[in-house]
């Protein structure tokens, strides 16, 4: 079970935030700050995930730097949960990066970024990673978590073709994260079916439906139209497969390159191997004008129709910039600052969009939840934070009560 913000497991109404791309360098740290503030202050926020890419991709991939970036996570009010993203690990063998071996600098994030059993937060809760598993005990960054009728995943699926490389012989780090990753997916989809879960929601850092090309060979034009191999096909047919397995509405949330007017974008992409399209899974892309000062947030009430909705947040324009709270990138030298001042309310952009195609909430909230899960009963907003009860979670089964939140999505069942 899962240490949880109380509120949230009393009332059948929560939301939760999607960040992402948001520090390139020192000098935004200051607005990322106000940022996880602003989010913090909405008492309905249940948790937030940091989608990919805590830094810049010139900047070193030093171990000063992520404990930087980790200090800034973590003080965040809400649970968070960070999904490492392309800059993060499997970039950091480009020379802007520092030339650094990225399978090392994965291990180093798994020492630091997910060593404990719980989120990263000032209100943290329990996750279930896949390293429970033995036979897939580095896999510590892969996750599952639940809220409500709700399980919620995260993956290891980095963009650049998930760390797919061109030279010859065994592509060991690509091969192996792809059994673990099918693995993880199967296993959450018996588990969500096992629960009667009414949703299941996974967070990847890549686009695995973009057209890719290979910029890297200056010399692909001899390859006559040859197109690289696709590093996300595997991940895509085990899409298709856990959908085949839970058949509640899938939605998948991922970053994109794309410039997307509305700040993120809603369809249904996935196909089988034949071209048929896969109904029940929904993808979310997200692409912020402004990922300093905006965050996607989605809102969940099970007593609507349509109970996801999805909408650009922007911080306020009043809220100022906190005063330095991180060290010196090179040195200990960190001054603490100041208690934040009262909570103005957080302004939203107007773009509200409903997702369609999950069933019908029930009128009344059952009394007792699944085993494993928070029960939900009728609140009056704004709603508090859920909390769950302290507990071993089972890594073959038992999964953690956590508490997220979701926005409806445009699926057909």
């Amino acid at each position: 079970m899962l240490w949880a913000p109380a509120a949230h497991a009393q009332s059948p109404r929560y939301a939760f935030a999607v960040i992402a791309n948001v520090v390139t360098s020192p000098a935004d740290e200051p607005a990322a700050q106000r940022l996880i503030d602003a989010i913090g202050r909405d008492p309905q926020n249940a948790f937030v995930v940091y989608d990919g890419n805590l830094k810049g991709s010139h900047e070193a991939c030093s171990d000063s730097l992520y404990d930087r970036r980790r200090t800034l996570l973590e003080a965040s009010r809400p649970a968070l949960v960070f999904v490492p993203g392309q800059r993060d690990w499997a970039g950091c063998g480009a020379n802007g990066s520092g030339a650094w071996d990225p399978v090392e600098r994965l291990d180093l994030l798994r020492q630091t970024f997910f060593s404990d059993p719980s989120t990263l937060g000032q209100n943290p809760f329990t996750l279930t990673r896949e390293s429970e598993v033995s036979r897939f005990r580095p896999y510590r960054e892969n996750v599952r978590w639940q809220l409500g009728d709700t399980v919620f995943l995260a993956l290891n699926v980095p963009d650049g073709n998930n760390h797919y490389l061109n030279a010859g012989g065994r592509n060991g780090e690509f091969e192996d994260r792809v059994i673990a990753n099918g693995f993880w997916l199967e296993h959450a989809a018996e588990y969500a079916k096992r629960r009667n879960a009414r949703a299941l929601v996974i967070f990847i850092e890549a686009d695995p439906f973009a057209e890719r090309e290979d910029r890297s060979d200056r010399f692909a034009w001899l390859r006559f139209g040859h197109r690289p191999r696709d590093g996300y096909l595997e991940f895509k047919r085990s899409l298709v497969k856990l959908a085949d397995t839970f058949r509640g509405p899938v939605v998948l949330v991922h970053t994109t390159g794309e410039k997307l007017a509305h700040g993120f974008a809603i369809d249904q992409p996935l196909r089988n191997d034949k071209g048929a399209k896969i109904a029940n899974v929904t993808r979310i892309e997200v692409a912020l004008h402004d990922p300093l000062s905006q965050w996607l947030q989605i809102d969940a009430d099970m007593t609507r129709r349509t109970p996801l909705r999805v909408s650009v947040r922007d911080v306020p324009k009043h809220l100022p910039l906190l005063p330095p709270t991180l060290p010196p990138l090179l040195s200990d030298g960190s001054a603490p600052g100041p208690e934040t001042p009262a909570m103005p309310e957080v302004s939203s952009m107007p773009d509200v969009t409903e997702i369609p195609g999950m069933p019908q909430a029930p009128d009344v909230a059952p009394d007792v939840a699944p085993e494993g899960t928070a029960s939900s009963a009728s609140g009056t907003a704004p709603v508090p934070v859920p909390v769950p009860q302290p507990g071993v979670p089972n890594p073959q089964d038992a999964l953690p009560g956590s508490q997220p939140a979701v926005k409806p999505m445009p699926w057909n069942q």
